[in-house]
């Protein structure tokens, strides 16, 4: 999967993210667009010249209704995103490897506070029109990253099994391998399987370091349903990270062998970076 796209946007001195919708407006701008689209092809290329399959996933992860219409911003954004990135993957078709694009939304508020989320029916609600218009777009399969709170996560697998798209849903965990409300990761996972009529495609943890997911202590039947890990570069906590001036990264071969890891003795199959980690995160990875 790929690595980060908003965090070297922030620090790069080159283009802003918007205040409310972040990396996504950058589809408009001609310096953005070439700039985002710059890191999108770095982390193709990886996978490409390792001849594997990548995940990429629209910039839209802010881009909800409520979101897009305070910004006056054109309301077919998100559609518009599915076709930034359907334009990226046209310009390398030819060179060996498939590419998948995903569509890609958050909760509502602070990833960080599960306090702060939505119950299932507001969250189905709320969440429903970027949905549709992700689906619309034509994307290959819907994500949830960031989700801190199994209540609102239901209420978006719930508006994303209605759209008959594949989809994953993605929690943010803390450093003893659980939900950030504090629910049991396999817990979560089977109280959202049990609730759609039309499961996930599986699982995922993301803005995480690895070592966070506590593997050996997990419940084996977690990987059953537990298919991919898009993780953060530093061993930091996330209110740490949120608030680090610079950017902070731990060893790439360490990550990267707690990554591998996750593959090689838990059949986790698509791995990714998240806050902090670049092209040569994924390098290590494919080495």
């Amino acid at each position: 999967m790929e690595a980060a796209i908003v965090e070297p946007i922030r620090r790069s001195g080159v283009v802003r993210l918007h205040e409310s919708l972040m990396n996504a407006p950058l589809i408009y701008d001609t310096t953005g667009r070439d700039f985002m689209g710059g890191l999108y092809l770095d982390y193709i290329a990886t996978a490409q010249k390792a001849d594997l399959p990548i995940l990429v996933c629209t910039p839209t992860w802010r881009a909800n209704q409520s979101r897009v219409r305070e910004s006056n911003t054109r309301d077919t954004i998100n559609r518009d995103a599915v076709d930034f990135l359907r334009e990226l993957r046209h310009s390398v078709a030819g060179r060996g490897g498939i590419i998948k694009i995903g569509g890609t939304l958050g909760c509502k508020n602070d990833c960080y506070r599960p306090d702060q989320a939505l119950s299932v029916s507001e969250s189905q609600k709320f969440h429903s029109w970027q949905v549709e218009q992700l689906a619309l777009g034509g994307v290959d399969f819907l994500i949830a990253e960031t989700l801190p709170n199994v209540d609102e996560a239901l209420g978006i697998a719930k508006a994303m099994q209605s759209s008959g798209v594949p989809y994953i849903i993605s929690f943010v965990i803390s450093r003893d391998g659980r939900v950030l409300d504090g629910h049991n990761l396999r817990d979560a996972i089977a109280f959202i399987d049990s609730k759609t009529k039309n499961r996930p495609l599986g699982y995922m943890v993301n803005c995480a370091h690895p070592s966070f997911l506590c593997p050996g202590q997990q419940d084996p039947e977690l990987f059953n349903r537990l298919i991919g890990y898009q993780a953060n570069a530093s061993s930091l906590d996330h209110c740490d990270l949120d608030n680090a001036e610079r950017l902070e990264v731990d060893s790439v071969p360490e990550w990267g062998d707690l990554m591998l890891d996750l593959n090689r003795s838990y059949g986790v199959q698509i791995l990714g970076g998240c806050c902090g980690t670049g092209k040569d995160h994924l390098k290590y990875l494919v080495s």
